[in-house]
């Protein structure tokens, strides 16, 4: 179907090119062709010479002689039969064209002849009908002629006492017109006074210094009364604005200057503008809109001027409610002020449309809104902030345990219920079909997803300085500088690696779920600059941020225990160390800050998780005395040990089976602790190896590590870890002994009893 519609129109088109060839050469219409002298056979023309011999078969230098020698030369036979068809095919087309190009105008030349025989009928018999026609009018121009001849004296009388009955009018009117002006100032027709006066200034210009002097002077009086109360109708603020502008209207016909009164006036409606903005009045939008309107019927020149007035009325106007925006309003409210705002300017644009206010109120209002959503977000990152600050201050005290679960419960609840009564904010912003929402709708959308994808980063950003941990964010650098990293509570900074969990796992999908629920279909931004809300990309971000914060709280109590023991085993002199009598303080100031991380993390973390107790080498969990260790000492300890003995001791640590002592760190309170312990333990066993000891300072940090042996075993249940590095840290003191020979079984099981009913005769709390 394709291909017969398409040859369709080629063969009209070919068969109208043929018929146009046709008409062309019958008519001549080519000039070239028709100016053209043919050129002599024995001397052809350049252009038929340049031209082929098989393709001159058209043109007016055809030589068929030589046509056919060059046909028979450059084809065979069978080129020949088929040239042959081809041409009778085309003879045959030509004749049938011919053929219909004579019937086509065979059949016009028969219809113009009838034209011609019909209108030769037609045209029989109106020169009769003319010639009677133009002697009636001849008869009837007479007759008028004889009329108007007879009656023009009569005419011309007439006409006179008609002239001189408008002169007497005239002249009674300008003796009666001060009478007429002083009735029309009593009935205020203020109007109908100018318009006779105005009617009588031709007279009064020609007339008025000799016949009518004293008229004249009389109606000036009086418009100048008019003129006065005029004036005072214009200044007037209890006359309606019709009224005034009509006022203006009659003084420019009585050619009285008002370009002042233009000046005046436009400061006088620009204090009415200012008093609409500052001060409550029962002026509506619609009365400064019919001032506008009369204005520009008054000064048609003075649309600039309003044009500038209503921008700087907007202007202000838009200012106040960007200050109401320093301070948290509801989106309702917020909402009905731009609502009517925008009222405002459509009505005012009916009247100014060249101000454009439409277009002024509707980028502005884009700006509010977006500073309104942006200022939401930055309201609730200050009140998590104040939460959490909140308890920074309360840190130096020492907190019971329901108040610090009371913080961080409070901290996830206002992280939590902050951003889903944002969401509900937010979504009156875009329920509605009104004009003002459905033009930004899909900005708003995108605009709230920015903003939570902007919010949850500024929030990570402000967590690490708030825990002392600066990402070189410079848009909050500034705002945590007084805040010195040794004076960051711990507790916060745990709190901070909880809050990051919370946020990843329960806030974040909550968020999303809303955000496709009720702000979905946005789209108004770009394509290329991404998604507005990536949850994968803020969980990930949360979920690093928590395992930093986490591994710091560990680095900061590690540090601080550290420096203690540090201070511990750098202030005595080891080497001369006296003879152990009971387990020495630092060990309770130690237990006591393991206490403190125990209560730490039991009233952040989750609950603390049960494993199954590791046993040692010898499968005793039960009793120190049962060590392995001490055991091993023991069968070794000895005055003539050689130093062929230190180096067996290292040579079976290289065969013993590798223990992983630090482990990835988790949620957990057994994790935290776990860590915590470990990391101390690793310190305590470097500074005991920067130390050398006597005797007597050996069986110390031996009965110190016996007696935190059993008591390390009520915070974490790894005791094969544990166990391990205690060895470690013997085994670090029996290397820098000089003389490493260790306590006997039954002086330090006695030590520790002693110490154990000590503590238990203090109570419990100790």
């Amino acid at each position: 179907m394709a291909t017969t519609a398409g040859a369709a129109p080629t063969a009209m088109d070919e068969k109208a090119r043929r018929t146009r060839d046709l008409l062309a050469s019958f008519y001549n219409t080519d000039p070239a062709a028709a100016g053209a002298v043919p050129a002599s056979p024995a001397r052809p023309s350049p252009a038929a010479s340049s031209v082929s011999p098989l393709e001159s078969i058209n043109s007016a230098s055809f030589n068929p002689d030589v046509y056919m020698d060059v046909l028979v030369q450059q084809s065979n036979l069978e080129g020949l039969l088929q040239g042959h068809v081809k041409m009778a095919a085309e003879i045959k087309n030509l004749d049938t064209d011919l053929q219909m190009l004579v019937y086509e105008n065979y059949n016009k030349f028969i219809s113009a002849t009838d034209t011609i025989k019909r209108m030769k009928t037609n045209i029989v018999g109106m020169e009769t009908n003319m010639e009677q026609l133009l002697g009636k009018i001849t008869s009837v121009q007479s007759r008028s002629d004889t009329v108007n001849t007879s009656l023009f004296n009569k005419r011309e009388n007439i006409e006179k006492l008609h002239r001189t009955r408008n002169l007497l009018r005239k002249v009674q009117f300008i003796y009666d017109l001060p009478t007429r002006l002083n009735k029309c100032i009593k009935a205020e027709a203020y109007a109908d006074a100018v318009k006779f006066f105005t009617g009588a200034k031709p007279i009064f210009e020609a007339y008025g210094d000799s016949s009518f002097q004293d008229c004249k002077k009389a109606s000036e009086e009086a418009m100048g009364l008019v003129i006065q109360h005029l004036q005072a109708k214009l200044y007037s603020d209890s006359e309606p604005i019709e009224a005034r502008a009509e006022a203006v209207v009659l003084l420019k016909q009585l050619n009285f200057p008002v370009d002042n009164l233009k000046s005046n006036l436009l400061e006088k409606l620009e204090d009415c503008l200012l008093n609409f903005q500052n001060k409550p009045t029962n002026a509506s939008i619609g009365d400064i809109s019919k001032t506008f309107r009369a204005y520009l019927i008054i000064f048609p020149d003075s649309e600039r001027r309003l044009i500038e007035l209503a921008h700087a009325l907007f202007t202000n106007r838009y200012e106040t409610v960007r200050e109401t925006l320093k301070e948290r309003i509801p989106s309702t409210d917020l909402l009905a002020m731009l609502r009517g705002l925008w009222e405002d300017a459509t009505a005012i644009d009916e009247v100014i449309p060249e101000a454009a206010l439409p277009a002024f109120s509707l980028e502005t209002t884009r700006d509010i809104f977006r500073q309104h959503i942006a200022t939401a977000f930055l309201h609730l990152q200050t009140e998590i902030s104040d939460v959490l600050i909140r308890t920074h201050s309360t840190s130096n005290e020492k907190l019971e345990e329901s108040q610090l679960q009371t913080a961080m419960e409070k901290s996830k609840i206002k992280v939590s219920q902050g951003c889903i009564d944002l969401l509900q904010e937010f979504h009156h912003l875009i329920d509605g079909d009104t004009e003002l929402i459905v033009k930004l709708k899909g900005l708003i959308i995108d605009w709230v997803q920015e903003g939570f994808q902007d919010f949850f980063q500024k929030l990570d950003v402000h967590f690490h300085l708030l825990s002392g941990r600066s990402k070189s964010f410079s848009q909050e650098s500034n705002t945590m500088d007084s805040v010195q990293i040794d004076k960051i509570p711990t507790v916060l900074v745990l709190m901070l690696a909880q809050l990051c969990v919370f946020i990843e796992q329960t806030t974040i999908p909550k968020v999303t779920e809303d955000l496709a629920a009720s702000f979905s279909g946005g789209g108004a931004r770009s394509y290329e600059y991404g998604p507005p809300f990536v949850p994968g990309e803020i969980c990930r971000l949360y979920r690093s941020s928590g395992e930093k914060f986490l591994n710091h709280y560990i680095n900061m109590k590690t540090q601080k225990i550290s420096k203690l023991l540090n201070k511990r085993f750098s202030t005595p002199v080891w080497i001369k160390h006296k003879e152990p009598r009971e387990v020495n303080m630092f060990v309770d100031l130690l237990l006591l800050e393991f206490n403190g991380v125990v209560s730490e993390v039991k009233q952040i973390l989750p609950g603390l998780i049960r494993r199954h107790r590791h046993s040692d080498s010898t499968g005793s969990t039960t009793s120190s005395r049962s060590n392995p260790m001490r055991e091993d000492m023991l069968n070794r300890s000895n005055t003539n040990r050689t130093r062929s003995q230190f180096l067996e001791n290292h040579l079976a640590k290289l065969f013993e089976q590798k223990m992983e002592i630090f482990t990835k760190v988790e949620y957990t309170q057994e994790s935290v602790i776990s860590a915590v312990l470990k990391l101390c333990l690793k310190s305590l066993q470097e500074f005991v190896r920067l130390q050398t000891f006597n005797r007597s300072g050996f069986q110390q940090i031996q009965l110190d590590m016996e007696f935190l042996k059993s008591s390390l075993k009520e915070f974490i249940d790894d005791e094969a870890a544990i166990s391990f590095l205690l060895k470690e840290v013997n085994n670090a003191a029996h290397e820098r002994c000089l003389d490493p020979i260790p306590l006997e079984a039954p002086i330090l099981d006695k030590l520790i009893n002693a110490k154990l009913a000590k503590i238990k005769e203090q109570g419990p709390d100790v």
